[in-house]
């Protein structure tokens, strides 16, 4: 039997508000990377699973403090016996 061998890109939003939002977004980013780090395999569902850096931006909200936001991208590969499985 045939094995496909599957990569998948997915995303994380990652957003944080108030006055110590850069502290805030950076321990967000950190325990979402010690997460992926604990188990690559998310349980057996994957064989692999690696994040890729944020590109973090400031977006501002009127009459209130401003957001911290990032895509994470988070790429998943996996195989399967059926590639339309």
């Amino acid at each position: 039997m045939a094995e496909f061998c599957t990569a998948v890109l997915t995303e994380i939003e990652a957003v944080v508000q108030g006055t110590a939002r850069d502290a805030a977004f950076d321990t967000l980013t950190a325990s979402i990377g010690a997460a992926i780090v604990a188990d690559r395999t998310l349980g057996g569902l994957c064989d692999w699973v690696e994040a890729e850096a944020p590109r973090p931006v400031d977006l501002p909200v009127e009459g209130a403090a401003s957001l911290k936001a990032a895509v994470i991208p988070v790429v998943l590969h996996y195989s399967t016996a059926d590639p339309l499985a």
